[in-house]
């Protein structure tokens, strides 16, 4: 929920779409008495120094608004501002440190509230495209040593999850682990695959680009089904774009390269980021930094994306998929954003060259935030937190990760069998699809919820979409640029002008920041809470390089030296287990161990797989490391041995730095025996015997005061004692404000 933002779009559309000229709108939009109410109107106090602004709002995007069919009943009848949209999905913060310049890096995941549903109850798409368990995700990166949305710097990268778009299940009723793959319905034209492709046309522009993570190679044909089916799909959809914007489909079998010791999973992934970014671009509000001039770089040039005037925009998306778009999806994506956020900090001016390696503090907090990222989406719906995580595909979890990837499979098991029921039933009724009425059948008396969620069941639609031209017309014309964020007729009627005041949240960032009329306390602040890269990740040791970019080793991080006994451990046991893998292979070999790959599948997703090697403590050796790491010495933490005595040589050398100290000046007494007219000069009077007096560090001069400060704190010393002096007209223009601002 958000107050002053429009959380259901992008931060490029916010930035870009809402900057178009007013004088086209403002003509066309009339302003109510319930817009510029004000309880200061009888009073004959309009407002005066050009406090109303103009400014341009947009219709929320409705496909990821919840609360939407809940606001059917009241849009007509409150004001505009009482109608408050909510998203369900995942919001998070950290603070990024870079030598005390303040970062913020925020993941918002915009969850679909179109075919939403629980894991087994919704897969595939529904008849108007709409696909289950789609997730937006975004990551912006901002400069927050500069608040302002029109002078600061702003970043953000765009991507999608979702299930395969096709007419598809799975039968639960079964109570297998892994329930078989059906095709519910035979569909040759691709007809749910254009309708959803054109949903992204038109919300992102092109290139569309799907990253396809399910088993190529199976004994028995389980997920092979879905790729068979989305490939003919794609290269039927392909023959009637243009090339050049085409859908790319990029199949990589990644369960496969999990399996085998001599894969680098991660590495695979970091290529098919590399050129996923290159395609897309990002956006970037500021045109490109002078140091990529002085500095160039050869990826920087191949970028992609449309270079305006302001700065970049991010052209295209990555759809990216597996069976459940949980766990495989989660670490695919996180290396996507991982390479794109290189990028952004290379944009801004952050960092020399746009790469980041492991092991950083930066990328530690990514990593924190992703995972927090996939442990929410996975709770929504599959009905646990992940199971194989980043440090899994890494190969560098640690033994105990094992028993808790058994109880997450467990417990995921557990809710699809006995809770996604009532789960969906609920979602039915929140979101609208499901509307009680007399003389129908009850919720839980229904048999399934396919007709509710496929609207062509119950009736016939009008109109038949084209089998060859299957977008929406004016999308080919305006891409690569999403057709949702160019100035035509048909997106300037979701816009409308309102009138704002200039103290309101909405445009004052430095109100809703500081909240100046609101009692505010540093516990409750959360930029001061949230994780910090200095804090949370950075080695406590003095000596130690601050930049979030330089690789540490496991056991240096802030949170391993402060943390529990039972962390501490976890982080010895990882160092351990790292040490154990196997070194990534070089390129050639990577690629030949795959093609002899035999494709036998024995992998289960609850299984233990080969990711790790358990390690046994069976000494106390490394307990005893642990409590020295502990107990730091004086080395570790001023950098020197202090010795309890100070030498003669360092004391003669202090008495002679005190004695030419004392005989640089002299104090003038005779002073004190006359009345000053300041009270401080009696005690900071210090007269220098060198006639350069600009040029002493000891000279002290008394604070001076306007004639308009005295008479404030005068006034103030007077309010004490109860002598209230009486209002003027621009207290009362305060008064108003304030309340205004507070309880408005």
């Amino acid at each position: 929920i958000s107050y002053s933002y429009d959380l259901s779009h992008s931060l490029q559309y916010n930035l870009t779409i809402l900057r178009m000229p007013l004088e086209t709108l403002k003509t066309e939009t009339t302003q109510t008495r319930q817009e510029s109410f004000d309880i200061f109107e009888d009073e004959g106090l309009s407002t005066q120094g050009g406090s109303g602004v103009f400014g341009i709002c947009s219709k929320p995007y409705k496909k990821y608004v919840w609360n939407a069919k809940l606001l059917e009943a009241v849009r007509t009848a409150v004001h505009r501002d009482w109608l408050l949209y909510i998203i369900h999905g995942f919001c998070g913060q950290s603070k990024l440190l870079i030598y005390g310049r303040p970062i913020y890096v925020t993941l918002i995941a915009r969850r679909s509230s179109k075919f939403a549903g629980t894991r087994f109850l919704k897969r595939g798409a529904n008849c108007e495209g709409d696909v289950a368990n789609e997730v937006e995700t975004e990551q912006i990166l901002y400069d927050a040593s500069v608040m302002s949305f029109s002078a600061g710097s702003y970043s953000s990268y765009v991507q999608v999850r979702g299930s395969v778009p096709l007419y598809w299940s799975q039968d639960i009723s079964t109570m297998m682990p892994k329930p078989p793959i059906t095709l519910d319905q035979a569909d040759p034209y691709a007809h749910v695959a254009a309708l959803h492709f054109d949903q992204m046309l038109q919300r992102f522009g092109s290139p569309i680009i799907i990253l396809n993570l399910v088993k190529e190679r199976e004994k028995r044909k389980h997920e092979r089904i879905l790729s068979e089916v989305l490939v003919a799909a794609v290269t039927y959809l392909n023959q009637f774009l243009p090339p050049e914007h085409a859908i790319i489909y990029i199949p990589w079998d990644m369960a496969k390269y999990t399996k085998s010791k001599l894969c680098n999973v991660l590495d695979r992934l970091n290529v098919i980021a590399e050129s996923v970014v290159k395609k897309t671009g990002f956006f970037v509000n500021r045109p490109d930094s002078y140091c990529s001039i002085l500095r160039p770089d050869e990826k920087w040039n191949e970028l992609g994306g449309c270079v305006v005037s302001t700065g970049r925009l991010q052209t295209g998306v990555l759809r990216t998929n597996c069976v459940d778009c949980l766990d495989r999806t989660n670490t695919a994506q996180f290396m996507v954003g991982k390479c794109a956020l290189a990028y952004q900090l290379y944009s801004l001016g952050l960092i020399d060259k746009p790469n980041l390696q492991f092991d950083t503090d930066a990328v530690r907090l990514f990593e924190e935030l992703y995972e927090d990222h996939g442990d929410t989406l996975s709770l929504q719906y599959g009905g646990s937190q992940l199971v194989h995580r980043v440090k899994t595909y890494r190969k560098i979890a640690p033994w105990t990760q094992h028993s808790k990837d058994i109880m997450q499979t467990l417990s995921r098991y557990y809710s699809n069998a006995f809770s996604d029921a009532d789960r969906q039933d609920s979602i039915n009724l929140f979101l609208g699809v499901f509307k009680p009425a007399e003389g129908k059948p009850h919720l839980w008396e229904l048999p399934t919820d396919f007709y509710l969620h496929h609207k062509n069941t119950l009736g016939l639609s009008q109109t038949k979409q084209s089998y060859t031209y299957w977008w929406t017309t004016g999308v080919l014309k305006h891409l690569p640029l999403p057709f949702d964020e160019v100035t035509c007729a048909e997106n300037r009627r979701k816009l409308t002008v309102k009138k704002f005041h200039k103290y309101e949240e909405e445009i004052d960032i430095h109100n809703e920041f500081f909240r100046p009329y609101e009692l505010s306390s540093f516990d409750e602040t959360f930029c001061l809470a949230m994780t910090n890269s200095t804090r949370d990740f950075m080695p406590k040791n003095v000596g130690i390089d601050p930049s979030p970019f330089t690789v540490r080793k496991p056991d240096e991080t802030g949170k391993s030296v402060l943390g529990n006994k039972n962390n501490r451990e976890e982080t010895v046991l990882q160092r351990k287990t790292a040490a154990s893998a196997p070194p990534p292979p070089s390129e050639e070999a990577v690629s030949s161990s795959s093609e002899d790959d035999s494709g036998t599948d024995k992998e289960d997703e609850g299984a233990v797989s080969q990711r790790s090697t358990p390690v046994k403590v069976t000494d106390t050796g490394d307990n005893t490391k642990i409590t020295e790491n502990v107990v730091q010495s004086t080395k570790d933490i001023y950098g020197v041995n202090l010795s309890d005595i100070p030498s003669e040589d360092n004391l003669a050398i202090y008495a002679r730095f005190v004695q030419l100290g004392q005989s640089q000046h002299k104090q003038d007494k005779g002073s004190q025996q006359f009345c000053s007219k300041h009270p401080l000069d009696k005690v900071i009077n210090l007269i220098p015997i060198s006639s350069f007096s600009q040029d002493n560090i000891y000279e002290v001069q008394p604070p001076r005061a306007d004639r308009k400060s005295i008479e404030i704190f005068h006034a103030h010393i007077q309010a004490g004692r109860g002598n209230m002096q009486p209002l003027g007209r621009d207290d009362f223009l305060m008064y108003r404000e304030y309340i205004r601002n507070r309880y408005m």
